[in-house]
């Protein structure tokens, strides 16, 4: 019997296959408890289920489609994690800590095919998807390693890869996420970043409502195309036209990412354009400043011309903060992840 990867599996699923190998359909919500409730490590830690059952599990499935391969601390506290896939495919997982909320930022593809220029990830192409237990075992395996000193509030997909580019795995994760019976997450707490596939957020927006972030970066299309070539197939205003169809919980708020680049797009006019951009969608605006590195062609601009930009948008009207660079001495900040898959330092 070929070994089965037992986090791909919703309670539902996990019910028939336990059925399929013997076993009453009761035993499943108790496999379901002990994943995603004890964080089990091994299947002997499972004593109630019996040693027969649980030869067929340690024989049978992968309880953890990853291995921790390495662990990396920041000075700010950010916590990078490197895991191997069965098929020795690197990924990066990282933990941000704001107490009382810790955010994990997991990964959904292996590289990623869409060339963003600002992003180190974009760099690699993309070698494959995750499946949904290699996105769904980020979590735990953080988790089990934070242990009791605290739950993993938030989880972001705004690691390696476009995660609706993995949209059928990416939507199973989902909703292992926030099975009540698991993990219980609200959809509140989980936010998906894209840079922009219409059918998809559509679909998203159908399927499972989670809080949406945009991978924004521009203004208008000239710039946007030059910077994200998906832009050219998905242009700004079938896009932005998707936003404002999205169904957004009440007192939330679709979030623009918009990484600030030196003399490319960051200029007052660049703001003012925006402002007028996002007109009619319930909207907040993340700045970022441009994390460097030696492998990417741009530069942050001065923290002056980042403040400027924040206030033409206030005066507008729109919520814009400015993101803290978190993990940028690991290359965990935004844009940086892949840099050990890569080979970079």
């Amino acid at each position: 019997m070929e070994r089965v990867f037992i986090e791909d599996y919703t309670l539902g699923e996990l019910e028939s296959w336990v059925e399929q190998i013997g076993e009453r359909r009761f035993r499943a919500r108790q496999v379901y408890r002990h994943i995603y409730g004890r964080l089990v490590g091994t299947w002997d830690e499972c004593t109630d289920l019996g040693k027969l059952f649980r030869a067929q599990l340690e024989y049978g499935t992968h309880l953890h489609a990853l291995e921790l391969r390495e662990k990396v601390r920041a000075e700010d506290g950010t916590i990078k994690y490197l895991f191997a896939c069965r098929d020795g495919a690197l990924i990066e997982s990282v933990l941000i800590p704001d107490p009382p909320r810790h955010t994990l930022c997991v990964s959904s593809q292996v590289g990623c095919a869409l060339g963003c220029r600002f992003c180190l990830t974009g760099t690699l192409g993309l070698a494959r998807n995750l499946r949904t237990a290699e996105i769904v075992d980020q979590l735990c395996q953080v988790q089990r390693d934070a242990g009791s000193r605290f739950r993993i509030s938030n989880i972001v997909f705004m690691g390696m890869g476009e995660p609706l580019a993995n949209f059928d795995a990416v939507m199973k994760a989902l909703r292992i996420f926030l099975d009540p019976g698991g993990l219980a997450y609200s959809h509140r707490k989980i936010t998906l970043s894209t840079c922009g596939l219409i059918p998809q957020i559509k679909r998203l927006g159908r399927e499972s409502p989670v809080n949406l972030a945009l991978s924004l970066h521009a203004p208008n299309d000239a710039v946007r195309s030059e910077l994200m070539p998906i832009n050219r197939k998905y242009s700004l205003e079938p896009l932005l036209e998707a936003c404002r169809d999205y169904p957004i919980p009440t007192r939330k708020r679709i979030t623009f990412e918009y990484i600030l680049l030196k003399g490319v797009n960051d200029a007052a006019i660049h703001a003012r354009e925006l402002a007028r951009r996002l007109q009619g969608i319930r909207s907040k605006v993340n700045l970022i400043a441009f994390n460097p590195h030696p492998n990417l062609p741009f530069e942050s601009p001065s923290e002056e011309r980042i403040r400027q930009f924040q206030e033409i948008l206030r005066k507008a009207g729109y919520t814009a903060t400015i993101r803290e660079s978190r993990g940028s001495d690991i290359h965990a900040a935004c844009g940086q992840l892949a840099a050990r898959a890569a080979g970079f330092s």
